[in-house]
């Protein structure tokens, strides 16, 4: 895939918010042919997912959920967008991961397959500037990564709890302009084994 898209997957509950001010710093820096899709999960008719992936008949989604797993499929690069709620992803970000478990098994997709090698990227911000109490974020998204076969490409991690704030957090604001440069190398889980 020598084309790089990037999917920008917006987990906040309010628009404009701090992680995405973060995500979008940090996307002003790509070149200019690298293609961008903004996705804000918020603005999607997008039920709970419900797991029926063991059940008989052919998978059934619904017209938001397929311009999601199509947007998916069509990137290089997926970018988690999710401030951190509760040590956590968002709902509406952990929702969207969700529904990666119906398109494992969807008849015909393929789905990990074809995410094999693609690059997973992470951005939040949160309130509290100890930056250990994102782990847990940290960890969902290099987990996710691995057992899918992906490159992971960290997680850029802003401060900010009032609108805006996040600007004020110069490191965040310097790490931004960076972020996507890095080469992202094939995660592993804990251990050194690969995802399988």
């Amino acid at each position: 895939m020598t084309d790089r898209s990037f999917l920008f997957v917006l987990g906040s509950s309010r628009s404009d918010g701090n992680t995405e001010i973060l995500a979008r710093t940090a996307a002003e820096q790509l070149a200019s042919g690298v293609r961008q899709r903004w996705v804000d999960l918020a603005g999607l008719a997008l039920p709970d997912f419900q797991d029926g992936r063991h059940e008989a008949g052919d998978w059934a989604g619904g017209e938001s959920e397929e311009t999601l797993r199509r947007a998916t499929l069509e990137a290089t690069d997926v970018v988690i967008a999710s401030p951190l709620y509760w040590y956590a992803l968002s709902a509406h970000t952990k929702r969207y991961l969700d529904y990666w478990s119906g398109w494992l098994t969807a008849p015909g997709s393929d789905f990990k397959k074809r995410m094999a090698g693609r690059t997973l990227w992470g951005v939040t911000a949160m309130a509290d500037p100890d930056e250990a109490r994102a782990q847990g974020l940290v960890t969902s998204v290099h987990h996710t990564a691995a057992y899918m076969r992906m490159r992971f490409g960290g997680v850029l991690l802003g401060n900010g709890s009032r609108p805006g704030q996040v600007r004020d957090d110069e490191r965040a604001m310097v790490r931004a302009k960076t972020f996507f440069a890095q080469d992202a190398p094939l995660a592993v889980f804990p251990g050194g084994e690969t995802a399988g």
